[in-house]
């Protein structure tokens, strides 16, 4: 995954503004003017000055091949010519032949290892040792040439930069991550390279983009089926053209897509960002985002967060802290995309950062910089969220993701699974220097990675009514039991009735399922202590969820999952206040119905204090709401202690069951 692929964010639209170069080339658009600026100063052999002025015309001429045996007989001529030797390593570097540049630039420098006239050399060669991943060997240049310039001099501090990357590359080196990257499944490649890859949490849906041998650019889709990959396909001919499209991102469920593309539609600016939503199996037309966050300059690389709400990208507008930055968007309770904000250091840099992926957990970003110290261009990063600690907005001190991860190659993008076991990204296969084809791999993140990224869980399923069973369009909620806030915000399909959300690790939430008619459905997970067999620590749950329709005959009824009472008390503990804040809206909204609250019990303890307390645990309930506003004739409390129990009282996971209050409608 290095240039190739780091520079065709969307064919052509690179990176760095120009089109990819392959490997080592980050440097060869400037050979033609060092060829034509530097002059033949240290020849001290006639013949020797006219061999070098020959092959610096052919050059000029665009005849590599032809120029380079003349500038070797201008050193064979003259072995002195320290000028001679850089053209020629110059030269070499332009053809591609990097071990004979090598030999070239160190001659030059041996004749020459105090004089400025040898920076260019000490430049080419420990940038070709760098992008090479031979630290070793470019340590001792680079300190020398470092040497050249002024302790505060803007090339100091370039070369300094250098230095601390060589350092770095060697020691993670010597170090490596241990990781095994296996190719995806021959069954994707398709076009001639495939890469930016994303995925539903399920791991069974997987979206790409695909460079086709007329150079365009699609995004294809693909799905598994437990065992193998389908052959991938156009995401959709609505949202795939004749122009180029890519650097897509998706939400959870799958249903909402944010891609970039940088021709053919009207936009804004050089690349804009698009998004489309898909209702059964459509796609809808996409949707330019908007003036809000496209600009006349440079928007790529979207990245969204699980529920579709917050939107991470990549963009050069004026404000940011470098070339191209990361920023920041949230939807608002409108529909409507707020101003982006830039998410500042310690993530940006003054150079480049690319490609951002926020996890399904919310908190933990992967990007690529070439600003942080790293193994060269462009690594991969992960920095954790601090609002989630509760010490301020803002981000930790990004961590480098280490070698073989990264190496001294450009690393583009990488996607992480929801259940922060597995990782997704392209690898850039070359042959002599030059970007051949980019292919998808997929590899298990290593123990210390996997340390910094929480897995989350996810529910799937079909929302439909209980009676019918006609998929429903509803609303899935995601509520922090302790902050009362919402966490994740989703819809379902209108027409299918499917949603997925996401249920992060460590706290405690309620979900609930809701759509105007029907009494919502509420459900609890406590992900603050450890589940037996670990079943929730970033797996699936598969959850059909019926809705009961408040009219048409029998009386309507749910379980509230979310009220919570000390063990053999019904005083209503604190975090019960966002189930009862429902009831008392659901009631409001429907100022004709009336409810009955029942409590229930275990057969554990006396019968008849059983009785007293699920009575007690309901008049509680009614209590609150009548507070609330709730009309007291609209509520009935009562208790049934044991006498109704859901399950049978056989386990005490089956007396948990029975341990609750429902409500039903009179």
């Amino acid at each position: 995954m290095a240039n190739f692929v780091a520079d065709a964010q969307v064919h052509g639209h690179s990176i760095r503004g120009q089109r990819s170069r392959g490997i080592r080339g980050r440097f060869l658009f400037m050979l033609p003017l060092l060829l034509f600026l530097s002059c033949p100063s240290s020849a001290q052999d006639t013949k020797a000055k006219e061999l070098y002025a020959q092959s610096i015309r052919l050059f000029g001429e665009r005849k590599a091949g032809e120029a380079i045996p003349l500038m070797e007989q201008a050193i064979k001529q003259d072995p002195s010519f320290a000028d001679a030797h850089l053209k020629l390593g110059q030269l070499y570097e332009f053809t591609k032949r990097f071990d004979a540049a090598l030999d070239a630039y160190r001659a030059a420098i041996r004749l020459q290892p105090d004089s400025p006239a040898s920076a260019a050399a000490y430049q080419s060669l420990s940038t070709i040792l760098l992008r090479l991943g031979r630290y070793g060997e470019a340590l001792p240049y680079l300190e020398k040439f470092q040497t050249l310039f002024a302790p505060q001099s803007a090339q100091h501090k370039r070369v300094a930069r250098q230095i601390e990357s060589a350092r770095f590359g060697q020691e993670a080196v010597a170090h490596p991550q241990p990781v095994d990257p296996k190719p995806l499944s021959a069954v994707l490649q398709t076009t001639p390279s495939q890469y930016f890859p994303v995925l539903t949490p399920d791991e069974q849906t997987l979206v790409f983009t695909a460079l086709k041998p007329e150079g365009d650019e699609d995004l294809m889709v693909a799905t598994y089926n437990g065992e193998s990959w389908s052959p991938p396909a156009s995401l959709s001919p609505g949202i795939n053209t004749n122009d180029n499209e890519g650097t897509a991102s998706l939400s959870a469920d799958g249903r909402l897509i944010v891609f970039t593309a940088c021709q053919g539609r009207k936009g804004f600016g050089s690349c804009d960002l698009y998004l489309s939503r898909k209702t059964g199996a459509d796609w809808s037309t996409p949707e330019n985002l908007g003036p809000t966050v496209n600009t006349r300059y440079y928007e790529s690389q979207p990245s969204l967060s699980a529920d579709g709400r917050r939107l991470y990208f990549v963009s050069d507008r004026p404000g940011g802290q470098g070339r191209r930055d990361i920023w920041r968007s949230d939807l608002d309770a409108g529909g409507t995309w707020n101003e982006p904000v830039n998410i500042g250091s310690p993530i940006n840099t003054p150079f480049n950062e690319a490609s951002p992926f926020i996890h399904a957990n919310g908190q933990s970003l992967f990007f690529a910089s070439d600003g942080h110290v790293g193994l060269g261009g462009y690594d991969l990063f992960v920095a954790d969220s601090l609002a989630s600690t509760g010490q301020t907005i803002g981000w930790s001190t990004p961590t480098n993701l280490g070698y073989p991860i990264n190496t001294s190659e450009d690393q583009a993008s990488l996607f992480v699974a929801a259940n922060g076991t597995r990782a997704y990204y392209s690898f850039e296969e070359q042959k002599d220097g030059v970007s051949q084809r980019s292919r998808l791999y997929v590899f298990d993140l290593p123990e210390s990675l996997r340390e910094r990224v929480k897995p989350v869980s996810f529910l799937k399923g079909v929302v439909a009514d209980g009676r019918t069973k006609k998929p429903l369009s509803a609303l899935v909620e995601l509520i922090d039991l302790k902050t009362n806030q919402v966490v994740s915000r989703v819809h379902t399909d209108a027409t299918t009735g499917q949603y997925t959300a996401v249920l992060p690790s460590g706290g405690e939430y309620a979900l609930y399922v809701s759509t105007p008619g029907y009494l919502f459905k509420s459900m609890s997970f406590d992900f603050t202590q450890p589940i037996k067999g670990d079943r929730h620590a970033g797996t699936g749950i598969a959850m059909n969820v019926p809705l009961e329709p408040v009219t048409g005959g029998t009386s309507a009824k749910e379980t509230l999952n979310n009220l919570f009472f000390e063990s053999t008390r019904y005083d209503l503990a604190d975090k019960s206040r966002t189930e009862l804040d429902r009831i008392a809206a659901f009631m409001k909204s429907n100022p004709t119905v009336r409810i009955e609250i029942a409590g229930h019990t275990d057969d554990k303890g006396d019968a008849a204090a059983n009785l007293l307390l699920s009575q007690k645990r309901a008049q509680a309930v009614v209590a609150y709401l009548t507070k609330a506003g709730v009309e007291p004739g609209r509520l009935q409390a009562i208790g049934y202690g044991k006498t109704r129990p859901a399950v049978p009282n056989t386990s005490d996971e089956n007396r948990q069951l029975n341990r609750r209050i429902e409500w039903r409608v009179l």
